[in-house]
């Protein structure tokens, strides 16, 4: 009796799943015994949904696995298996049911692709790299090899497409975590969080359950053009709770308002017309914006750049450039700058000339101090050359006066009265002679005698003496000539008044003639010291 083998044969048709035992694994191929007349043929990359893999990695002998078929036969007869795609359709079944149940499915981390991985859900699931965590990842490859729960967001079988979401899974998880942190929030209150994600329109802040967000006008007080010019992703900081939205789970964060605010230094620092010193930081078609000192700027409108008409702030100046500048304006509120760079010319051109102003002043008084000296000295010359004249003058005169008796002369500088001149001791006027007169002129004028008292006295003793003698000679009887010579007595120290001349005086005509003479001296003299003391004071 022959055997009916096709009775025995299992009936089957491409695209159909079966189960077969592994009879054999070789590098090129894997050899599966469905109960066919041949064993069917698994080719390497049909074994797993990763590529490149060793058959003998996947599979034993004797393994039961479940294939596709394929092919029944194809050019050389043999029947052609896939073990990763039975597997997958068996994982879209499965998958399908998880997406409408909204539940999480698991998976290893088998490649990185461009823009993110590759996971092994029982077929190749994309992970986008943006929804593998809740922060921004930059080295993707850390994951390969790692399990991760994913949430599926996409599902189409038809284009055989399935796209994951840890961060939604994580995002999940946390929501308990995050409600209790939103709740915990407040305005004002100051927190510690880490940098999680850095956009162009600020970066995120990970608060510990809940990602807030800072502004990129709130992340310093000077101008940043991008977030990473002042923050870099795991980069620990402190913000200020600026706004907390409950119901849309929002948070508003500030980074610059931890620091101190460099525009209060500024207005203490620095008022309205002071000049400072800056550096060009930026030009724009209306003016330049400078950096007058901890990042504060402050804009030179195009007109304030020059006297002269300017077309474009690059014709003036350039950045990076140090310049000098005029506050013209503050506005804390506004939190605003004006400055002038033709103004701060102005200002120092106008200080240079009060200080060579203050210079010359300075120098002046210098030079009037020096001519008050002078004129100080001078008239301290010419007061002692007149005195040195005066003094010349009145000696020589001492020398012509005539000789005088006891009588006439004073005693000890004061007046004495004829009685008691008669009862001096007399002498010769060759005894006395005129150098003694000088001698005590001298000493006088040396004790310094007042000069015009000596005058005085010297006028007044005459007019006395010359009246006295005149009355004398007409009331007595004239006397014979007497044969002895009239003695004199020795003159006194004492110069303060006029010797008298020893020639006799005969008529009264002749004493008034002398008085006459001796007052035009003495009004001579006077004149003479009176113009003296006139140039002296000038």
């Amino acid at each position: 009796m022959v055997p009916n083998y096709d009775m025995a044969m299992v009936n089957f048709e491409e695209g159909d799943v079966l189960m077969g035992t592994v009879v054999k694994v070789d590098r090129d191929e894997v050899l599966v015994d469905v109960g066919y007349k041949s064993e069917g043929v698994i080719l390497p990359k049909e074994l797993a949904v990763r590529y490149n893999v060793n058959p003998q990695d996947v599979v034993k002998l004797n393994d039961k696995v479940e294939v596709l078929v394929l092919q029944k036969e194809d050019q050389g007869g043999r029947l052609i298996l896939s073990k990763k795609r039975a597997e997958t359709q068996r994982a879209y079944d499965h998958l399908e049911k998880i997406h409408r149940e909204n539940g999480y499915v698991t998976g290893e981390v088998i490649e990185v692709v461009k823009g993110g991985l590759i996971l092994d859900i029982g077929l190749r699931g994309f992970l986008p790299a943006s929804l593998v965590d809740t922060r921004r990842v930059k080295n993707l490859r850390k994951f390969v090899g790692e399990k991760l729960e994913c949430k599926i967001i996409e599902f189409n079988r038809a284009r055989n497409n399935v796209v994951l979401s840890r961060k939604a899974y994580l995002e999940e998880e946390r929501r308990e975590t995050r409600q209790q942190v939103l709740a915990s929030l407040t305005e004002g209150q100051v927190k510690k969080g880490v940098i999680s994600n850095v956009v162009d329109f600020g970066a995120f802040v990970d608060l510990g359950g809940i990602d807030g967000l800072v502004h990129i006008s709130e992340l310093s007080w000077s101008h940043v053009n991008h977030p990473s010019e002042v923050v870099s992703i795991g980069d620990e900081v402190e913000v200020v709770i600026l706004d907390v939205n409950r119901e849309r789970e929002r948070v508003s964060l500030g980074l610059k308002q931890t620091q101190q605010d460099p525009w209060a230094e500024i207005a203490r620092q620095y008022s309205k017309g002071d000049i400072v010193k800056g550096q060009v930081s930026k030009l724009v078609s209306f003016g330049a914006f400078v950096d007058i000192g901890d990042g504060v700027e402050g804009l030179v409108h195009i007109s304030e750049l020059s006297e002269d008409h300017v077309e474009k702030p690059s014709q003036v100046v350039a950045v990076a450039e140090e310049v000098d500048v005029k506050i013209i304006d503050i506005d804390l509120d506004r939190r605003r700058i004006g400055l002038s760079m033709k103004q701060a010319r102005v200002k120092e051109a106008e200080s240079k000339e009060e200080e060579r102003e203050q210079e010359e002043i300075q120098a002046s008084g210098a030079e009037n101090a020096e001519i008050e000296e002078g004129m100080k000295e001078l008239k301290e010359e010419i007061k002692e050359a007149a005195t040195r004249k005066y003094l010349d003058e009145e000696i020589a005169a001492a020398r012509d006066l005539p000789e005088v008796t006891s009588s006439e002369m004073a005693r000890d500088g004061k007046p004495i009265s004829k009685k008691a001149a008669r009862d001096l001791p007399e002498v010769t006027s060759s005894e006395s002679g005129r150098g003694s007169q000088k001698d005590a002129y001298e000493a006088e004028s040396r004790e310094g005698a007042p000069k015009t008292q000596i005058k005085e006295d010297t006028v007044e003793a005459e007019a006395q003496k010359d009246a006295s003698e005149t009355e004398t000679k007409e009331a007595a009887p004239q006397p014979e000539a007497q044969d002895a010579p009239v003695p004199y007595p020795t003159p006194a120290p004492d110069v303060k008044q006029a010797i008298p001349s020893t020639e006799p005086r005969e008529t009264a005509s002749a004493t008034q003639e002398g008085k006459e003479g001796k007052e035009a001296k003495d009004k001579s003299l006077e004149s003479v010291l009176e113009e003296m003391k006139k140039e002296a004071r000038s």
